[in-house]
């Protein structure tokens, strides 16, 4: 999905049929060579990595209402469990305005509850297939209790300090790397790469793990 367009006739045509694919195997990756300014880009100014020393930070920026990123989803997570041990990989939820915020908080609280892992598949199915919005406060309250969720530990979480705090700083990763659209990915705080520079999603895993490699390099 691009970036501040919210309409999904553009490019759904493109971008399913591209997500639809077979998954290639990233590992190939390392015998291609992918191209700046064609396959990914390379930031201006770097963005500092959170990820622990000797791990390579790898970004999985995406919207839960975006048709895309729940089709990536299923790849995404296979390839995870698959990928280079130096990797560090996480999610950072997009807002390109504020009506994403309160998936932003979403996720973000079921992170602090230790509720990711069982929870995370789950909001994208009610969004996508069960066709509920979960864009407000209290449409998400009323779904989370529904998933066995302490309900008032998670509003308090939600409504918190810490959340707002991850929230600002999801906002400035995504200024940082630039995110035209999602699902995308950024890797090392160096570079960013996105469905549409590298031709489809499997491809852009290849990409990631070929920047990884250059940044393994220094």
């Amino acid at each position: 999905m691009k970036r501040r367009e919210f309409s999904l006739s553009a490019a759904s045509a493109v971008a399913a049929s591209a997500l639809t694919l077979p998954l290639a195997t990233p590992a190939g990756a390392q015998a291609r060579q992918f191209k700046e300014g064609k396959d990914y880009t390379k930031l201006a100014k770097a963005v500092a990595p959170e990820a622990p020393a000797g791990k390579i930070d790898v970004i999985e920026f995406f919207w839960y209402s975006c048709p895309h990123c729940n089709a990536f989803e299923p790849s995404l997570d296979a390839w995870v469990k698959t990928a280079p041990k130096d990797l560090s990989i996480r999610r950072v939820p997009v807002a390109f305005n504020a009506s994403f915020i309160p998936q932003q908080k979403l996720y973000y609280a079921l992170e602090g509850m230790g509720k990711l892992d069982t929870v995370h598949t789950k909001v994208f199915r009610a969004i996508h297939v069960e066709k509920l919005k979960l864009a407000k406060d209290d449409d998400i309250f009323a779904w989370v209790a529904q998933q066995g969720v302490d309900a008032a530990k998670f509003k308090e979480v939600y409504n918190s300090f810490t959340v707002s705090n991850q929230v600002r700083r999801a906002s400035a990763l995504q200024e940082a790397y630039g995110v035209e659209g999602v699902p995308s990915m950024g890797v090392a705080g160096r570079f960013y790469t996105d469905g549409t520079m590298a031709g489809s999603m499997q491809t852009v895993l290849q990409v990631v793990e070929y920047l990884a490699g250059v940044a393994r390099k220094g």
